[in-house]
């Protein structure tokens, strides 16, 4: 089932709209279309698409979509095959969910709380944009190279031609977590012709999956046409990965303020970012004497009494004129933003988003006032309930890449901890699914919510059995040791799972491995063959080679398989450790680039941790095998008018519903 979009659906674009089961499903519609009539034409489809979900809509009757599909398609005899169907289907959807009023603004393009860049009706938020617009200036207006076209008015549609070099989602990562990019991989010249452009694109989607972002269907054409509404879902999660950066305990030990005793600490450590953010408002607001409990950025803040109440406990100097004593909730809204302008935080919402509701917006707000102003204090006896956790920095490092890898798959939920999130198995389940489809028996499954305890076990158990069957080494693993939160055991699971993946999509470019298994071996002859063939001395003898720390042979690894990518005038000796680190960090920029979906940190490297510097390889290893046989052999120019050959980049950052199309490893 590997591949199954590529095979259904030649047409990127297409790809790009349905995740691998929309697809399965709609292709299981048009077959029994298919059935039931000798040909299936244009004038065939209103009637028999009814059945489908939203555009057969109790509000869009067939004389609707008759009348719809006729004014697209006048031909009515036309033969239909699969990929017209779905055009007609987008089409129909989107217009059904206009016209049954769900399309409203309170259900525009939101991505703070939700990532909704899957969507098809492609509405967004002016209110959204111009909050996106006044942080972009506010963080990136001084920027050598960015600072000739911000500021940005947020009025026009500015934002969305400047992002189609690239350079400023680039840019962005790197403010939200620095140290992302290296800035010497982006392609900065004033006119990039569109190899560059598409380098610049795939740098940026697989950096931002890197650092949790979900781009799921994303691809690197959706930004150089300027699709606004997937434009905004990336940048909106870019900014709140940035806003809650600090709300964690590495980062903010204060928070331990919130909590009672060390028990209280490890599930503080397990929550989501925006739900330690609302405990932290509500024990702020419990010391105001506010009695309600704020459950939601949304309706529960609409009134802005919690924002008012808020203000006075975290800056009662800048109280005056009280919020509080404000007749209606707009007024009130006014002057909780003027308090908030007094005490200097810096915020990019107005009363009428307050008023209405915006959850992006209401959370980008609670999480400045946050970051100017938190009101915790640093008592010794709650600091000292850190000591007593557990502080593995390699445990955490894998925690993380494992994390962003599992996001990065599609699934319905995003996990926020392994260690938590994997507990009732569901997730396991579903990412097993994406990458051996039909190996999971969902006949079994308990889908959350799961309350009874004996449910999560059941599907943990199937989730070890799927291993075993799959040659995991799983000695002494039960399905308990999942639900218990076991680190060291979901983290071995894990780890077999993400490298089952890579050996399963190489195995899977069949004109390469001719069907046979791949091994760790074949992956590390192959490394050490390329690098050998350009007359370097330079070895990997296993991944756990402690010369490897300096990067030079990945850098020479990376220049054989394409040999334009490595500026070796910015390539250190890797002698020191910061030598060692710059090699690293553009080692991972570089491989992004070309269109490597990779999870590891410089770190990674440079200390030499066997499980990445494999995915790291096999990585390399897939791009590579992936270029059709001319492209391997093609010199491309810099310059405009020469020509341009495609390296298919964007198979590892669009259209993830195929593993075997998107290389995730």
């Amino acid at each position: 089932m590997s591949g199954y979009v590529g095979i259904l659906v030649s047409d990127p674009w297409l790809q790009n709209q349905f995740t691998q089961v929309e697809l399965r499903s709609l292709k299981s519609h048009f077959m029994s279309m298919k059935r039931e009539s000798v040909k299936l034409t244009v004038g065939d489809l209103p009637a028999k698409m009814s059945r489908l979900k939203v555009v057969g809509s109790d509000n869009f009757t067939d004389q609707d979509r008759a009348s719809f599909i006729q004014d697209l398609h006048p031909n009515l005899d036309e033969d239909v095959d699969f990929e017209f169907f779905l055009r007609v289907y987008l089409q129909l959807q989107a217009h059904a969910t206009a016209t049954t009023g769900s399309g409203g603004k309170n259900n525009s393009s939101s991505a703070f709380l939700k990532a909704a860049t899957t969507t098809l009706l492609h509405t967004i938020s002016e209110s959204e944009k111009a909050s996106y617009v006044a942080h972009i200036n506010n963080y990136l207006g001084q920027d050598d190279f960015l600072k000739t076209y911000l500021p940005i008015d947020p009025s026009t549609n500015d934002l969305f031609e400047i992002v189609k070099d690239g350079v400023l989602l680039c840019k962005l990562i790197n403010v939200a977590v620095p140290g992302t990019i290296d800035e010497r991989a982006i392609n900065t010249k004033r006119v990039l012709n569109p190899w560059e452009r598409n380098e610049n694109h795939t740098l940026c989607l697989n950096s931002a999956k890197a650092v949790g972002c979900t781009v799921v269907n994303i691809g690197t054409q959706d930004f150089i046409e300027g699709r606004r509404h997937l434009v905004l879902g990336v940048i909106s999660q870019i900014i709140k990965i940035q806003l809650l950066a600090d709300l964690n305990l590495k980062k903010t030990p204060q928070l331990v303020e919130l909590v009672d005793d060390s028990k209280d600490v490890e599930e503080l450590m397990s929550l989501p970012p925006e739900k330690i953010l609302l405990r932290w408002m509500n024990f702020q607001l419990k010391k105001a004497g506010y009695q309600k409990i704020v459950t939601n950025f949304s309706s529960d803040v609409k009134d802005a009494e919690a924002y008012a109440h808020l203000l006075n406990v975290l800056a009662p100097e800048h109280s005056k004129p009280s919020a509080l004593d404000a007749k209606n909730p707009m007024e009130r809204a006014k002057l909780v933003l003027e308090h908030a302008d007094r005490m200097g935080c810096k915020r990019y919402l107005t009363a009428k988003d307050i008023f209405e509701g915006s959850p992006n917006l209401n959370l980008a707000f609670v999480a400045h006032i946050f970051q100017h102003r938190n009101g915790l204090s640093t008592q010794t006896k709650q600091i000292s309930f850190l000591d007593n956790l557990e502080d593995d920095t390699q445990i955490s490092r894998e925690e993380r890449a494992f994390r962003f890898w599992m996001n990065s798959l599609g699934n319905s939920s995003y996990i926020n901890n392994v260690f938590e999130d994997l507990r009732n198995g569901w997730a396991l389940l579903e990412s097993l699914d994406k990458i051996s489809p039909g190996i999971v028996n969902w006949k079994i499954a308990n889908k959350p919510p799961i309350k009874m305890p004996f449910k999560k076990v059941e599907n943990c158990n199937q989730v070890v059995k799927i291993g075993k069957q799959l040659k995991f080494s799983l000695v002494n693993i039960a399905g308990n040791d999942i639900v218990q939160g076991n680190k060291k055991l979901i983290l071995a699971y894990l780890w077999q799972l993400m490298r089952y993946n890579i050996l399963q999509l190489l195995k899977n470019l069949r004109f390469h491995s001719h069907g046979k298994e791949i091994a760790d071996a074949d992956i590390l002859e192959w490394a050490n063959t390329k690098v050998s063939s350009t007359g370097s001395q330079s070895c990997m003898k296993s991944f756990k080679d402690k010369s490897l720390s300096d990067g030079i042979f990945f850098l020479e690894l990376l220049s054989c398989v394409q040999p334009r990518v490595v500026n070796w005038s910015l390539v250190t000796k890797g002698v020191t450790d910061e030598e060692k680190k710059m090699n690293a960090t553009y080692i991972i920029s570089i491989a992004r680039k070309l269109g490597c979906s990779i999870f590891l940190l410089p770190e990674d490297i440079t200390e030499v941790n066997q499980k990445m510097i494999l995915t790291l390889t096999a990585s390399i290893m897939y791009w590579f095998l992936k270029q059709p046989v001319v492209d391997r052999r093609s010199v491309i120019s810099d310059s405009e008018g020469s020509s341009i050959v495609s390296n298919s980049t964007t198979d590892d950052s669009a259209s993830e519903s195929s593993m075997e199309e998107n290389g995730n490893i």
